[in-house]
């Protein structure tokens, strides 16, 4: 099973950290392996939203990782579904107030399934560990009072 996990303190509200990571058309602004994103139609952002999202795969080719947002708690925390692409995690925001910052924790796991997965888990635990380090990318952009 590949897992990865990163936390950080972020010197804005809870409420704004959290809507920012909420709205998945955001990731651009902070996940440099998101190439394009779009939420899906008939859902609004929340549980049950879809968004269309491509990555950087090897090569630098376009790659699906569409995912679901399958829990969300206000100001507490987002679960996702990675629905689409050759991996399939979940992952998880968590959002702790600390007086007026915000503690942020990014937790992603995978358990593969079949043979081939298996033999990818290293690949994928490691752009897991990837994905979780561009937390400093979220801080950078919502303190250097860009608007958001």
């Amino acid at each position: 099973m590949a897992h990865a996990e990163s936390s950080i303190t972020i010197d804005r509200p809870v409420d704004v950290v959290f809507a920012f990571v909420l709205d998945g058309k955001n990731n651009p602004r902070w996940r440099p392996s998101v190439t394009d994103i779009q939420l899906m139609a008939g859902k609004p952002v929340g549980v049950g939203a879809v968004f269309k999202q491509g990555l950087k795969g090897p090569g630098d080719r376009r790659i699906d990782g569409d995912y679901e947002i399958t829990e969300s708690k206000l100001n507490e925390s987002v679960k996702f579904q990675v629905i689409a692409g050759p991996a399939r995690p979940m992952g998880s925001y968590k959002f702790d107030p600390v007086g007026n910052a915000t503690r942020v924790t990014f937790i992603m796991h995978s358990e593969p399934k079949g043979l081939a997965a298996k033999l990818m888990d290293g690949m994928i635990n490691k752009q897991m560990q990837v994905e979780v380090g561009t937390l400093s990318n979220l801080k950078a952009c919502l303190e250097e009072g860009k608007r958001v």
